[in-house]
C-alpha cells in the first residue's frame, strides 16, 4: 500500500482535490466566535478541527468549497445575516492565510490558484433559506462570491422539500423553479445535496446548465434519505453535472443509520441539538461512543459509493464532498483533511486509471464551475434579472 500512497500524492501534486464541502467557518462561529486568534488554522488544529492548512497541504487539496452555511432552525433576515457573517468568515480566513489561500470566483481563479500552489477556496450556500425568498438577496451572495447554494437543508423551505422532511411541495414549487432558472441566469451552480428525489427530478426538468451534489452519496450502496438515487446519477451525463461523494459515516454505512438515531436522541436529552459540534456537543458526543460503540466506516466504503457512481453515472460526472467539520464521525483512514490519499490510494488498487483520478479530483470540478458559468453568460444575454417575488400560498 506505501507505493500505492505514494502513487496518490504524486497525483495529487498535478490534480489535487478539490472537496465540495468542508463547514469550517461554521466550526469557528460555534466554536470561538470567529475569533481566528484561538483557532490559528496555520497550525495544528486537531484537538479541536478536522480541518488546517497543514493537514488541507498533506491531504493533498487543491480548491476547497467552504459551507457558508446556517441551520434552518434561522430563518428570515436573521438566515441572511447569518449568512452574511459566515462569508466575511471566508473572507477574513483567505486574507489572513493570503499564502496558502485565495478567493476564487471562476475557474479560471482555481486554475491560476493552482499554478501559484495556492488552495483556491470558493464558497457555496447551505440551504435555501439563506436568502430569505429574494431573488435579490440570491444575486447579491452571488456577487460576494457564492457559487453554489443547496437548495434546502435537513428541512423544507417555503419553496423547496428536503430530503429529511415531510414533502410538502412535491419538489419544487413555481417559486422555487424560478429560483434554479435565476441561478442559471446568474452563473451560480444548482447543488442537489439534502434535497428529496422529486426536488432532485424537478431541478434537473428546469435546468439549463449543470447541477453538483456537493456532499451526497450513493443510495443503491446505502439506502439513506440523503444520498442519490440510481434514476437521478443517470440524468447526470445528460445534464453534465457532478455528484460528490461525501464521507459522512450515517450516509456510507448502513449499520451506522440505526446507531445515529440513538445518538441523535441522546443529544436531544441533553438539550442539544444533532448537529451541536461545539466542545460540550462533542464530549456528550464521545460519551455515548464510549458507552455504545459505534459502526466505524473505512476508506473502502467510501471506496464501494464511488465505484457504484462511477458505473451509473460515468467517470466525467462524480467528484468528492468530505463534509469535514460538519459531522462528529469520519471514516477510519478519512478522520480529517489529511487523508484523502488513502482514498485515491484505495482507488489505485481497484484500478482506476490515472485519467479516472484526475478527473475525479480536479478536472470534473472545474470544468461543471466553468460549464455554468458559460450557460450564465449565455442566459444573461437573452434575458435580464428575474423580477418574480415569493407569495405564499398558505391561508
Amino acid at each position: 500500500m506505501t507505493d500505492l500512497l505514494n502513487r496518490a500524492r504524486a497525483l495529487l501534486a498535478d490534480h489535487p482535490i478539490v472537496d465540495g464541502h468542508n463547514d469550517l467557518p461554521w466550526a469557528l462561529r460555534e466554536q470561538v466566535a470567529y475569533d481566528i486568534d484561538r483557532r490559528d488554522i496555520a497550525g495544528d488544529q486537531k484537538a479541536h478541527l478536522h480541518t488546517d492548512i497543514p493537514r488541507l497541504r498533506e491531504g493533498g487539496v487543491g480548491a476547497q468549497f467552504w459551507s457558508v452555511y446556517v441551520p434552518s432552525s434561522l430563518s428570515g433576515g436573521e438566515a441572511l445575516t447569518a449568512t452574511m457573517e459566515q462569508i466575511d468568515a471566508v473572507r477574513m480566513l483567505a486574507a489572513r492565510y493570503s499564502g496558502d489561500l485565495r478567493l476564487a470566483g471562476s475557474a479560471a481563479d482555481m486554475e491560476a490558484a493552482r499554478k501559484e500552489g495556492r488552495i483556491a477556496s470558493l464558497m457555496g450556500a447551505e440551504g435555501g433559506h439563506s436568502i430569505n425568498n429574494s431573488l435579490g438577496a440570491l444575486r447579491g451572495l452571488y456577487e460576494l462570491g457564492v457559487r453554489y447554494m443547496t437548495l434546502t437543508h435537513n428541512d423544507n423551505n417555503d419553496w423547496a422539500d428536503s430530503a429529511t422532511d415531510e414533502p410538502r411541495h412535491d419538489g419544487l414549487s413555481g417559486f422555487g423553479e424560478e429560483v434554479v432558472r435565476e441561478m442559471n441566469r446568474i452563473g451560480m451552480l444548482v447543488d442537489l445535496s439534502h434535497v428529496s428525489p422529486a426536488t432532485m427530478r424537478d431541478a434537473l426538468r428546469v435546468t439549463e446548465a449543470p447541477v453538483i451534489f456537493s456532499h451526497s452519496s450513493a443510495r443503491a450502496v446505502c439506502d439513506h434519505p440523503r444520498n442519490i438515487p440510481d434514476d437521478v446519477l443517470e440524468q447526470l451525463p445528460a445534464n453534465g453535472g457532478v455528484a460528490m461523494a461525501t464521507f459522512v459515516p450515517k450516509f456510507i454505512l448502513p449499520a451506522a443509520i440505526e446507531w445515529t438515531l440513538a445518538a441523535d436522541a441522546n443529544m436531544r436529552a441533553h438539550g442539544l441539538h444533532a448537529l451541536d459540534l461545539t466542545e460540550e456537543g462533542k464530549a456528550v458526543q464521545r460519551a455515548f461512543e464510549e458507552a455504545n460503540p459505534r459502526p466505524v466506516a473505512t476508506v473502502s466504503v467510501v471506496a464501494d459509493h464511488l465505484d457504484h457512481m462511477r458505473e451509473v453515472a460515468g467517470i466525467d460526472h462524480i467528484g468528492i464532498g468530505g463534509d469535514y467539520d460538519g459531522t462528529a464521525f469520519t471514516p477510519a483512514g478519512l478522520e480529517d483533511v489529511s487523508g484523502y490519499p488513502h482514498l485515491i490510494a484505495e482507488l489505485l488498487r481497484r484500478n482506476w486509471s490515472d485519467s479516472d483520478i484526475r478527473r475525479l479530483t480536479w478536472r470534473n470540478a472545474v470544468r461543471v464551475l466553468g460549464d455554468a458559468e458559460s450557460v450564465g453568460t449565455d442566459i444573461s444575454g437573452r434575458r435580464g434579472p428575474s423580477v418574480a417575488v415569493f407569495r405564499s400560498t398558505v391561508a
